[in-house]
């Protein structure tokens, strides 16, 4: 009999069989289980998130709240589910084609709805949980992210419990959805809750019923687009007043008029205060940030207007914790930038502070037609109209920046590094690092207008034809047609032709959160 040789054990084979044989074994004991009190919400929660319907609606909510960071958390995890669920439902389904478990084990009153008929493996449900979760878990405060992440283990616990998967379909979902979480971050870095302020034992002296503090309210300020409708957004200023008025009734309240004039009401009232308060948004805290430093005395921040960046960048995005960081007394020494005459003769009292952002170029375009447009559709609608409308039609501006000819088409000088993208850098990495941060689109003869757009708007300034950047502590720039027309933090002017940018280091002392 001739000799044969035999043919090598597949160890991978044998090693899919023993997994396989675990994971029935698995499921057979959580189908056993009787979990009391968890056999009538169990398949009630996954029956919440077909479609991802439980996730949406969560998503939904967290926008409501108009809380900057839950809005982001939303939108990660909602674009997380928009990754994770085909590469579930249309490649990882129809690559493996593994059949649904043999219910026989799960008691009835766990199967309410007829059991699914697509392929098991990997578990759509578990994916779209783990998405969401791990996009809210990248932006959200830990108070949100963790109930969130409860949620998604539960509904992945409940697919295996009402017999829809084998726990194996469910890691493998859970890992897909995580992936995709974490891989949004390739496209759209999350951002840090907070930006850091160097270490300081200062203290403010405050009084618990806020004697001493007066609160200047801008009660134009806040978001825009709703009052048509009839409705009454969150952190709107006078929702911001009346919990101080609650909370701190010996405080002092000024709300301004609408014609009123900003640096002399803020004047008047840091002359009085021990502690200026603000209520407004950023071009509001950029009055009471100059009052603040003429007079000497700390500046409390509460947001209340539309973008609120700088109250946010400092970890205070509601009034409830600007009032917890008040009464904390903890002050916290941060920059500001200002722009002023370039030459002989310019002043302190000459200085334009702002402390977020400087723009000129397109920018003052944009920000002038943006609040034409956001009180009809909104605040978001109407960046994004007036970033494409400004961008197809504007045309650049001869300058000499630091000596040097430039046509620019788009410019920012930014109160320290900021580490986000696109068409207005919002957050920042520190608020104490001594420089500017200049960010500029350079223009030969042609303006490569469709490209540009498409770049600013998607967040990838940085791939910007004739895009540049540096870092510096001072800038000068003259414009040889006549007066500079620049934004800082939102509220457009027109400058002498030539103008210089600097910073006060460390010059204005800020209520800051306990956790900041």
């Amino acid at each position: 009999m001739p000799w044969r040789r035999r043919p090598a054990p597949d160890h991978r084979s044998g090693l899919l069989r023993r997994l396989g044989r675990a994971d029935r074994w698995a499921f057979d004991q959580v189908a056993a289980a009787r979990l009391r009190g968890l056999e009538y919400v169990l398949p009630r929660l996954s029956r919440f998130a077909d479609h991802g319907v439980l996730w949406f609606t969560t998503a939904g909510v967290m926008g409501l709240t108009g809380r900057a960071r839950l809005r982001r958390a939303a939108l990660r995890g909602s674009i997380a589910i928009a990754v994770a669920s085909p590469a579930v439902n249309i490649l990882g389904k129809q690559a493996f084609r593994r059949k649904r478990p043999v219910v026989d084990l799960v008691p009835p009153i766990r199967i309410r709805w007829k059991l699914p008929t697509s392929h098991a493996f990997p578990s759509g449900h578990s994916a779209s949980a783990a998405a969401f979760a791990t996009g809210v878990a990248l932006e959200a405060p830990r108070p949100v992210a963790v109930p969130v992440a409860a949620t998604a283990a539960a509904v992945a616990f409940a697919r295996v419990y009402t017999g829809a998967h084998y726990p194996g379909d469910v890691l493998a979902g859970l890992g897909i959805g995580a992936l995709a979480g974490l891989g949004t971050r390739l496209v759209w870095p999350a951002r840090p809750p907070v930006a850091e302020i160097g270490r300081s034992d200062e203290r403010a002296e405050v009084a618990g019923d806020g004697r001493g503090l007066v609160v200047v309210v801008n009660t134009g300020s806040g978001a825009v687009g709703g009052e048509a409708a009839g409705i009454s957004l969150p952190g709107r200023p006078e929702v911001a007043v009346a919990l101080l008025e609650r909370e701190l009734p010996a405080a002092e309240i000024v709300r301004l008029e609408p014609d009123a004039d900003l640096d002399k009401a803020f004047d008047e009232a840091a002359e009085r205060a021990g502690v200026l308060g603000v209520v407004g948004g950023d071009g509001t805290v950029n009055a009471a940030a100059g009052a603040a430093l003429r007079h000497g005395v700390p500046l409390l921040t509460v947001p209340g207007g539309t973008f609120d960046h700088f109250a946010r960048a400092l970890g205070v995005e509601s009034a409830t914790q600007a009032i917890a960081a008040y009464r904390g007394g903890r002050l916290g020494r941060v920059d500001v930038a200002y722009v002023t005459p370039a030459g002989g003769g310019a002043g302190r009292g000459e200085e334009r502070l702002f402390l977020n952002t400087a723009s000129f170029g397109a920018y003052t375009d944009l920000v002038d037609l943006r609040e034409h447009l956001e009180r009809r559709i909104g605040k978001w609608p109407a960046l994004a109209v007036a970033a494409v409308r400004t961008l197809r039609r504007s045309d650049p501006v001869e300058l000499h920046v630091e000596g040097r000819p430039m046509r620019v088409w788009l410019a920012f000088v930014g109160n320290c590094v900021f580490g986000s993208r696109g068409a207005a850098p919002t957050w920042r990495g520190r608020l104490d690092d001594g420089r500017l941060d200049v960010r500029m689109i350079v223009t030969g003869r042609r303006v490569p207008r469709v490209r540009a757009v498409a770049a600013i708007l998607a967040g990838h300034l940085h791939v910007t034809p004739g895009y540049r950047e540096w870092r510096t502590g001072g800038l000068e720039v003259v414009a040889p047609g006549g007066a500079l027309r620049l934004a800082r933090d939102g509220e457009v002017s027109s400058l002498p032709p030539a103008v210089r940018f600097g910073k006060h280091a460390g010059a204005l002392a800020v209520f800051r959160p306990a956790a900041g």
